[in-house]
């Protein structure tokens, strides 16, 4: 009874996260997340690539890893963002169609938010087919700031929310190599760096993602997967001098296009240690509206998970190069910015500078027969960055998320790590 009482309890505090999901700014790669706020992935600094240890991760990175997963199997994880973002503003700053933004010095009064990602996986080996079906739910990308509090920063406000509805298809084409496709709708809501010009608008997008995994031999897993940019227009996003005289620019802004690799060892202490490396290429000079404020980007994730009976312990480090662009360009997706100083001004509302994320978690399987529990958390490291001659912004956060698994049919009562020998995540 004290079992159950406990497992519902959890459910609760998870989905009480999950439906309010929204905007995660802070804990992000330009203003993707990636997999770093999955319940399992998220704990080994969001290495999933080549054997990710939640569904969600597989949905929403390398679709060929499907297949790792047997069954029915559903997952809803949610988790909360905390940063503290600041800004040190020098000198005045032209901004389009208002007066100028004054110097000021402080912290962004947006809060900590939370955020969910669900999922749901099928496999149809039953039927005779080496097919996995994975559809979510997911936050893919988010950035909230806040200036509205210092009357100098004349209304500086800007927020992205990005939703993905994934459907992933993964197929064993052998007994070591599997392959994967699927599609994502994007639902994208938008108020544009912009001072005091832009207001909240929607649009949607398409994004297709391909990927691979190869079995190299007993112990050593490789992945690889590429994503299309998905590209959003939102339509009269700003507006400069409303009334009678107003110009209305449509903004464009696309999140980029990704090429992501991974490998993943099971060799060490009896297959129970799985170390895990991913290293991804995110292409933002290619991308629209970040073309301006960032270069293209490289990320290291490392990780690791420790099988000790029926928990999971887990850790991981990551490495993620400053994105900020040194040359940045006068037009942001689309709109003429007034001069250089209010463009370093726009990316200093972008500026994810640091380059240092930890993080840990633990897993429980069978907290109740079929039903696995994941929780973790991280955190990015402070950074502050100069931008310019007058502008500064500095960086931290801290996150935690956790997750429920339900496992039915083939492979419910399976043990998470597989046997060495073993190409199946359950």
């Amino acid at each position: 009874m004290d079992v159950m009482k406990n497992t519902f309890g959890l459910l609760l505090a998870t989905a009480a996260i999950a439906f309010a999901a929204t905007e995660a700014y802070g804990q992000s790669f330009g203003v993707e997340l990636q997999n770093t706020i999955m319940p399992a992935s998220g704990g080994m600094g969001g290495t999933s690539i080549a054997r990710p240890q939640d569904l969600t991760s597989a949905i929403n990175g390398n679709p060929a890893s499907l297949t790792q997963f047997q069954g029915t199997q559903f997952l809803f994880g949610g988790g909360w963002v905390e940063p503290t973002i600041t800004m040190d503003q020098q000198g005045n700053i032209p901004a389009i169609g208002t007066p100028l933004v004054s110097p000021f010095s402080g912290k962004s009064t947006a809060p900590g938010t939370p955020l969910g990602n669900i999922g749901v996986t099928q496999d149809f080996r039953e039927l005779g087919l080496p097919v996995t079906l994975g559809i979510g739910f997911v936050t893919t990308a988010g950035g909230f700031v806040d200036y509205r509090n210092f009357p100098e920063s004349n209304g500086t406000n800007t927020e992205i929310t990005i939703f993905n509805l994934p459907i992933m298809l993964g197929v064993d084409v052998t007994d070591k190599l599997s392959i994967g496709a699927g599609m994502s709708l994007g639902i994208a809501f938008f108020d544009g760096p912009f001072v005091g010009a832009s207001g909240m608008t929607a649009d949607y997008a398409l994004r297709g993602t391909i990927g691979a995994n190869y079995q190299l031999n007993a112990c050593n897993t490789l992945g690889m997967y590429y994503q299309t940019e998905q590209s959003f227009q939102f339509d009269n996003g700003v507006l400069i001098n409303p009334g009678l005289n107003q110009t209305a620019y449509d903004v464009r802004m696309d999140l980029p296009q990704n090429f992501g690799f991974g490998v993943a060892n099971t060799a060490l202490m009896g297959g129970d240690l799985l170390l895990a490396a991913d290293v991804t290429y995110k292409m933002w000079d290619e991308a629209a509206m970040y073309s301006a404020v960032y270069d293209n980007q490289w990320v290291v994730q490392l990780g690791a998970q420790y099988s000790l009976g029926k928990y999971r312990l887990r850790a991981g480090y990551t490495w993620a190069e400053n994105p900020i662009d040194n040359s940045p360009g006068g037009t942001v997706g689309g709109v003429p910015l007034a001069d250089l100083r209010s463009v370093r001004y726009t990316q200093g509302l972008l500026a994810v500078t640091s380059q240092h994320r930890i993080s840990a978690g633990i897993g429980v399987v069978d907290v109740l027969p079929g039903i696995d529990f994941d929780l973790m958390a991280g955190g990015m490291l402070k950074d502050t960055q100069q931008l310019g001659n007058f502008t500064t912004t500095s960086i931290q956060s801290y996150w935690l998320g956790a997750g429920i698994t339900w496992r039915f049919g083939r492979g419910a009562c399976c043990q998470r790590i597989p046997a060495p020998d073993s190409w199946s995540t359950y």
